[in-house]
């Protein structure tokens, strides 16, 4: 019991600080360090990457992210015995999310663009653990703790990659973002297909969306925005695909027929 009330303490706090840093560096600037000090959707505009994504649409995301976590964080709290060990067994990762998040944002907007991308590459690592250790997870915990997250870090490794390295605006630049931006789409459909994970289609098609739009406003004759979008449709119709079965039930009903047969399969040979 002592475990899980630290558990559900840690969780609280680190998720407030998370919000917390995120909301205050997004209207402000910081007033310490030596590089640039910009506000988080300042420092997104400061470069026109490949990856430079719409900020109305990645802060949405965001937003609706946070309260999903609420959501999640209510679960601790539950009557529910069985929820809150549900809840629980995911906290250590939950937390190490928020504080890697939370040193991410600290130095973002401070220019210190390394240091960001290593917080964002330990903080996959993390993810990624977290997500093939237990990737049948309850939906409730599933999407804010393990696919959200998990989504946002992976293109993170690019927005952010993309500002760091010399000349992000250069023509070389911009033709490795061609190249790269497919692994969005590589990377969502081996969780769709595989893993049956819609929502992680879903989320990446939303961070595919950001990208696209703010390419296209930066420059309509190019293909960035165009490759953005198509990855964002594919995703989304493979999305649905599975995300409708899944709600009907109609997957269920597959995996019954096919028990079924089993049970008769001895039969028949008699």
């Amino acid at each position: 019991m002592e475990r899980i009330h630290h558990n559900k303490i840690l969780t609280t706090v680190t998720w407030l600080l998370s919000i917390v840093v995120s909301f205050y560096y997004t209207f402000h600037k910081p007033h310490d360090g030596v590089w640039f000090r910009r506000k988080i959707w300042g420092q997104n505009d400061a470069y026109h990457t490949a990856f430079r994504m719409n900020h109305i649409i990645a802060s949405i995301y965001w937003i609706v992210l946070f309260v999903l976590q609420g959501g999640y964080i209510a679960h601790l709290f539950s009557t529910n015995v069985e929820r809150v060990n549900a809840a629980c067994s995911v906290g250590s990762h939950f937390i190490i999310n928020n504080l890697f998040h939370f040193a991410f944002v600290m130095v973002f907007v401070r220019s210190l663009f390394g240091w960001a991308e290593l917080f964002i590459i330990l903080n996959f690592i993390n993810l990624t653990s977290l997500y093939f250790r237990h990737p049948g997870y309850a939906r409730f915990i599933h999407l804010p703790v393990v696919s959200g997250p998990l989504a946002w870090t992976f293109v993170a490794i690019y927005w952010n990659g993309a500002i760091m390295v010399p000349h992000p605006e250069s023509f070389v630049a911009r033709i490795f973002g061609n190249i790269f931006i497919w692994s969005i789409l590589v990377y969502g459909l081996f969780f769709i297909i595989y893993y049956k994970d819609y929502t992680m289609g879903f989320n990446l098609s939303v961070l595919s969306a950001a990208i696209g739009v703010s390419q296209f406003f930066r420059q309509v004759i190019a293909f960035q925005w165009i490759f953005a979008f198509v990855i964002m449709a594919v995703l989304f119709i493979a999305t649905v695909v599975v995300a409708v079965p899944a709600a009907t039930g109609r997957d269920i009903k597959f995996a019954r027929a096919r028990n079924g047969d089993a049970e008769r399969a001895p039969l028949l040979g008699e």
